[in-house]
């Protein structure tokens, strides 16, 4: 007759709640480019007014403008409008039930992650114009060594991203046993 032996509490790996197979996304998406409508606008102003110079120096005859510096003018002015639209569009955001990944980049890509049980702190914040257009930032201070702080900027309707992201993180740290020790 064989014996089981009774269980090794010492031995036992894993002492928390096991994890959840599935990984479920609560929020995919980029930042809505309604939320930088200030920097959108000033960036707008300071390509016009890049345009507006080749057709000054026209009208006013400066020497230094040419076809070439026109066409420059004009490539320079185009940039100074779309790129910070193709920044804001290339980031990308996504929120799952064990971790924040950001991706971003205009030529090049990075991705970050930060799991969920690294997460110290999070926060909302909502400007006046932020709340007429129902956008906000949700800010993630982590114990991360990679990104101690992430900001994501431009989400449309945060509350709910918010509230879910705040449970998920304290179901998250129950599981593993994350006990937080203030020192």
């Amino acid at each position: 007759m064989t014996q089981i032996p009774p269980p090794n509490p010492a031995a036992d790996p894993a002492p928390h709640t096991p994890p959840e197979s599935d990984e479920e996304v609560y929020f995919e998406g980029s930042p809505v480019v309604r939320s930088e409508l200030f920097k959108a606008f000033g960036f707008c102003l300071i390509g016009m007014i890049i345009l507006a110079l080749p057709i000054l120096a026209h009208i006013y005859h400066w020497p230094i403008f040419n076809k070439w510096v026109d066409l420059g003018c004009v490539v320079i002015a185009l940039l100074v409008i779309v790129i910070p639209v193709l920044k804001i569009r290339s980031t990308r955001y996504r929120i799952t039930n064990y971790r924040v990944d950001y991706e971003y980049g205009i030529l090049g890509r990075q991705a970050d992650t930060i799991e969920l049980w690294h997460v110290e702190d999070i926060s909302l914040h909502q400007t006046l114009l932020d709340r007429v257009l129902n956008t906000g930032t949700i800010s993630v201070v982590s114990s991360d060594h990679v990104i101690p702080k992430l900001q994501m900027q431009g989400l449309h309707n945060p509350r709910p991203i918010f509230d879910s992201l705040k449970q998920r993180i304290i179901a998250v740290k129950r599981q593993r046993g994350v006990i937080k020790m203030d020192v």
